[in-house]
C-alpha cells in the first residue's frame, strides 16, 4: 500500500503512537499535571505488541527465525497474546507457558489467538521443574528450530522502548515531562523508557511500582536479593520473584509498593471517573501515584506520565467482576458494579 494510504497492510502496522490522556477528575486534587500513556490502543490491546514484534523481526534480521519456526515464551498473558498475534501474520507457530495467575479471560485469548498454551503453577521458585520460566527452557530444548524470546532476560526488551514508547513520549509532552511512573514486570518498559528520556533530560525522575510480595523494590535500595521478600500476591504482570536482566535498575530512581486490593480498587475507579478501562497494573501504576501524591512528590509545576499497559477486558473475571472481589476480602462498595444497576426487560 502507499504510505499516506488509509489502509494498513495488517494489524502489525498499528502497533505504538499509542496516545497520551490527560486524568482530570481522579487528579482533581493534585498538584501537577498527570497523563496517561494508554497501551490499550495497541492492537494487541497492551505495551507488550511493541516488543513482540521488535524481538521476532530482529530474530527474523539475524536469521535465527525461519519459515516455518516456533516461538516459544514465558508470559502472564498480555506478551503472549502480542506473539501470538505476530506469529500469525507471519506465520510461526507459538507455544506459550503461562502462569496459573494469569485471568481465565487472558488463558481464552491466547488458545483463540491459536497458541498451544501449558498453564504453569504460579507459586512456585523460579527454579522449580513446574515453573512457567523451566516449562518454557524444556520446550525449547525439546523442540528442534525453535526461539525462546525469554522477554525476562532479553536486551532487546529494553531497546523496542527505548526506540518506540520514550520518544513518542518526549515528543508528545513536547520535553516538558518531570516524571515517569511505571509498573515494573519484566522491567523491558519502565527500563527503555526511562533511558531514552533521560538522555534528553537527566533530570526526569523515573518511579517504578512493585507489589508486596516481589523482590524488585529492595534489590534496587540494596541489590541484594532477598528470598524472605517473596510470598504470593494476585496483581499480574507486576513485580518480580527473580532478579530480570531486562531490568536496567539504574535508570529508575525508586520504587514503590502498592497492594493487590488498592491497585484492583484504583482501576476500578479509572473506569468511573475517567472512562478509562484499563487493566489491573494500571490500577497498580495510578494507585501508586497517589501514593507519591500523599508523600509530597509532585508540585504545580509537575508533568507526570504514568504508562497503562492493558486493557481491563483481560481482567473481566478477576477485578471486574464483583464476586471475584468479594471472594478477595476486596470490599468496595462504591466502585461495585450492582445488579440493581441492570433492569431485565420481560
Amino acid at each position: 500500500m502507499k504510505e499516506n494510504s488509509k489502509v494498513y497492510n495488517n494489524v502489525l502496522q498499528l502497533i505504538g503512537n499509542t496516545p497520551l490522556i490527560k486524568l482530570n477528575q481522579i487528579t482533581q486534587n493534585f498538584d501537577g499535571e498527570f497523563l496517561a500513556k494508554v497501551e490499550a490502543f495497541n492492537p494487541g490491546h497492551s505495551t507488550k505488541d511493541r516488543i513482540a514484534l521488535y524481538i521476532i523481526e530482529e530474530a527474523e534480521r539475524k536469521g535465527i527465525l525461519k519459515p516455518g519456526s516456533t516461538i516459544i515464551e514465558t508470559t502472564s498473558g498480555n506478551t503472549g497474546f502480542s506473539i501470538a498475534m505476530v506469529s500469525i501474520i507471519k506465520g510461526y507457530e507459538c507455544i506459550l507457558a503461562v502462569s496459573s495467575k494469569s485471568s481465565a479471560d487472558k488463558i481464552d485469548m491466547l488458545k483463540t489467538m491459536g497458541a498451544k498454551v501449558y498453564v504453569c503453577p504460579a507459586h512456585v521458585s523460579a527454579d522449580d521443574s513446574r515453573s512457567y520460566y523451566q516449562v518454557a527452557k524444556r520446550l525449547h530444548q525439546e523442540i528442534k528450530g525453535s526461539v525462546y524470546i525469554n522477554q525476562y532476560f532479553n536486551e532487546l526488551n529494553i531497546d523496542a522502548h527505548y526506540n518506540t514508547t520514550g520518544p513518542e513520549i518526549w515528543e508528545q509532552t513536547q520535553g516538558e515531562i518531570t516524571h515517569l511512573v511505571a509498573c515494573s514486570g519484566t522491567g523491558g518498559t519502565i527500563s527503555g523508557t526511562a533511558r531514552y528520556l533521560k538522555e534528553k533530560n537527566p533530570n526526569i525522575k523515573v518511579i517504578g511500582i512493585d507489589a508486596y510480595g516481589s523482590v524488585l523494590k529492595k534489590y534496587h535500595e540494596t541489590r541484594e536479593f532477598d528470598a524472605e521478600e517473596i510470598y504470593p500476591y494476585r496483581i499480574e504482570g507486576l513485580g518480580k520473584n527473580l532478579i530480570p536482566t531486562a531490568t536496567d535498575f539504574d535508570a529508575i530512581d525508586k520504587f514503590i509498593k502498592v497492594t493487590d486490593e488498592e491497585s484492583a480498587h484504583t482501576a476500578r475507579e479509572l473506569a468511573k471517573t475517567e472512562g478509562l478501562f484499563v487493566g489491573y497494573t494500571s490500577g497498580a501504576a495510578f494507585q501508586g501515584i497517589k501514593q507519591l501524591e500523599a508523600q509530597g512528590e509532585f508540585d504545580k509545576n509537575s508533568k507526570v506520565v504514568v504508562i497503562f499497559p492493558d486493557h481491563g477486558s483481560r481482567y473481566m473475571s478477576k477485578i471486574f467482576s464483583d464476586k471475584w472481589m468479594h471472594e478477595q476480602g476486596f470490599s468496595d462498595s462504591e466502585n461495585n458494579i450492582h445488579v440493581e444497576k441492570i433492569e431485565y426487560i420481560k
